[in-house]
């Protein structure tokens, strides 16, 4: 398995492609639905999915034009799938003083979740903390941590949904895997796993 960043970026965040034998995820939709077919066919692959880190405004901007687009379903952690509907609980109410929402997801994901992507899988680790669904896509030799694990920090835990001791203990899970996975994060650069443990230690 793959993993493509697609640009340009929008408000920061990252959005990826997951490639594996010609089949597609993308992960934190936040930019147009020409980027993301221009990404597409640069890796002759199709979409099979949107996969989502967490609720907040910055990584779901595109959900909604690029399943209208590509008639493909949205997946978010059971836990934070009504923010998706909530702009207050998004985040998007609190900087822009206005709604945003999106259509509901069409599957609900939990801890421990698999998810095939042509003849591999993705497995998801819930990581509450940033928010209430917080999760992790551990990808074979690679890790996307959305918003709980960056280079060099940690995603806040001040808005809705978060909590500073959840994201103690998701940390605390993330020891548990091999420290030589990169990191592909909701922001910022990859890095190697152990690393950005390490780094984040100062902050918990």
């Amino acid at each position: 398995m793959r993993i493509v960043p697609v640009s340009p970026y929008s408000f920061g965040a990252n959005t990826y492609l997951l490639i594996s034998d010609g089949h597609a995820l993308v992960i934190d939709p936040v930019v147009s639905v020409d980027a993301t077919k221009k990404s597409l066919s640069n890796e002759n692959a199709v979409l099979d999915g949107i996969l989502l880190t967490h609720g907040h405004f910055d990584h779901t901007v595109s959900v909604d034009t690029l399943r209208e687009a590509f008639s493909v379903p949205l997946y978010i952690h059971e836990n934070d799938a009504e923010m998706l509907g909530d702009a207050h609980k998004s985040a998007y109410y609190t900087f822009f003083g206005r709604d945003c929402v999106h259509f509901p997801a069409e599957q609900l994901l939990h801890n421990g979740s698999v998810i095939t992507l042509g003849d591999e899988t993705v497995t998801v680790i819930h990581t509450p903390g940033h928010s209430k669904g917080s999760v992790c896509y551990h990808c074979g030799s690679f890790l996307v941590t959305g918003d709980t694990l960056f280079a060099d920090t940690i995603g806040r835990c001040d808005l809705w949904g978060g909590n500073e001791g959840e994201m103690r203990n998701s940390l605390e899970k993330l020891r548990t895997l091999d420290k030589s996975l990169k990191i592909h994060p909701g922001h910022g650069a990859p890095a190697l796993l152990g690393e950005a443990l390490d780094n984040a230690a100062y902050y918990i």
